[in-house]
C-alpha cells in the first residue's frame, strides 16, 4: 500500500522515509533494466510515468478544482521536472554504463548539498559521499558516449530543482496530493515523446505487469516517501541521504544481477554508507522544526 503522508495519525518519520525511497527506487530499475530491450528508454519511460499517474490518481484522487493559483504555479513545473528527469536519465543509461550514470545524475542533489551548506560538518559529509561516488563509477574503460554524458547531467540539473521544488510543493499541498497531481503534467510531459518514438507498440499483458510493478518501486512508493522527508528534513540533508542510492544499487546488482565489484568499489560503498549515517545523525541532532 502507497503510504499517505498527510496520515498524521501513523506519520512515517523523515529518515526510514528516504532509505525506503532508496530501496524502492533501486528495486525500480532492476525491473526497468529487463524492459529496455523491448521498450526501449523513451517507451519505459512512459509506461513507468504514465502507469505511476494512474496508481496515485486512484489512491490520493486529487481535487484539482480546488487548487489555488499559487498552488499551479509550484505543481506544474514540478510535475513537467519529473517527468523530464526520468526521460533524461533512461536515455542517458541507455548510452553510458548505469554506474556511471547514476553518479553523474548525483551531482544535481550533491550540488545542493552544497550549496545549502553552512557547517563543516555537514560540508565533510558531501565530500565523504562525494568520494564513495566517485569511486563506485567506472571512470576507467574509454567510449564513453558524450551525449549519454549530457543527458545524465540534465537528470542531475533536474533532480537539484525536484528537491528545492518539492519542498515548496510539499508546503502547499499534501505529499500525496503533489505527487499525484505532478504525474498528469509529467505524463502530459514524456507520453507524446515515448508514442512518437514507438516504443510502446510492442506492448504485452506481460511487459504491462512488468511495468505496474516497476512504476510501483520507481515513481509511486519513492516520490510519496520523498515528499514525506522533504516536508521535514533540510534539502542539503535530503540531498546527502539520497547519496546511499549508488551504494544500494551496487549491493542490488550483485545479489539479483551477479555484479561483482572490485575492492576499490566496496570501500566507494563503505564512503556512501558512512556519510549517509553521518548525515543522519547530524540531522537528528541539530535539524531545526520545519514550518509547515
Amino acid at each position: 500500500m502507497i503510504p499517505d503522508p498527510a496520515d498524521s495519525k501513523r506519520p512515517i518519520p523523515p529518515i526510514p522515509a528516504v532509505i525506503g525511497a532508496v530501496l524502492s527506487i533501486v528495486g525500480g530499475a532492476t525491473i526497468a533494466k529487463g524492459l529496455f530491450p523491448a521498450l526501449g528508454a523513451t517507451g519505459t519511460a512512459g509506461l513507468r510515468i504514465g502507469l505511476s499517474a494512474l496508481i496515485l490518481l486512484a489512491v490520493f484522487r486529487p481535487r484539482l478544482t480546488r487548487f489555488s493559483p499559487e498552488q499551479w504555479k509550484v505543481v506544474v513545473p514540478y510535475g513537467v521536472l519529473l517527468g523530464t528527469m526520468n526521460l533524461a536519465f533512461y536515455l542517458a543509461i541507455s548510452r553510458i554504463p548505469l554506474g556511471l550514470g547514476v553518479t553523474l545524475e548525483f551531482l544535481g542533489p550533491l550540488g545542493v548539498a552544497i550549496f545549502g551548506s553552512r557547517r563543516a560538518l555537514d560540508v565533510a559529509w558531501v565530500v565523504l559521499a562525494g568520494a564513495g561516488i566517485a569511486l563506485i563509477a567506472p571512470w576507467t574503460g574509454g567510449g564513453i558516449d558524450p551525449v549519454g554524458v549530457l543527458l545524465a547531467l540534465l537528470a542531475g540539473a533536474c533532480w537539484a530543482a525536484y528537491i528545492v521544488l518539492g519542498g515548496r510543493v510539499s508546503r502547499l499541498l499534501p505529499g500525496g496530493v503533489a505527487v499525484a497531481t505532478g504525474m498528469i503534467f509529467a505524463s502530459l510531459a514524456i507520453l507524446p515523446v515515448s508514442l512518437a518514438s514507438g516504443g510502446l507498440a510492442g506492448l504485452t499483458p506481460q511487459l504491462l505487469a512488468a511495468g505496474a510493478a516497476m512504476a510501483l518501486l520507481s515513481s509511486a512508493v519513492p516520490y510519496t516517501l520523498e515528499m514525506i522527508a522533504l516536508r521535514a528534513l533540510p534539502a542539503r540533508t535530503f540531498g546527502i541521504l539520497m547519496s546511499l542510492e549508488p551504494a544500494a544499487a551496487a549491493v542490488c546488482g550483485l545479489v539479483f544481477l551477479g555484479e561483482f565489484l572490485t575492492a576499490p568499489q566496496w570501500l566507494a560503498v563503505a564512503l556512501v554508507v558512512t556519510a549517509s549515517v553521518g548525515a543522519t545523525v547530524t540531522s537528528r541532532r541539530a535539524r531545526a522544526p520545519v514550518e509547515v
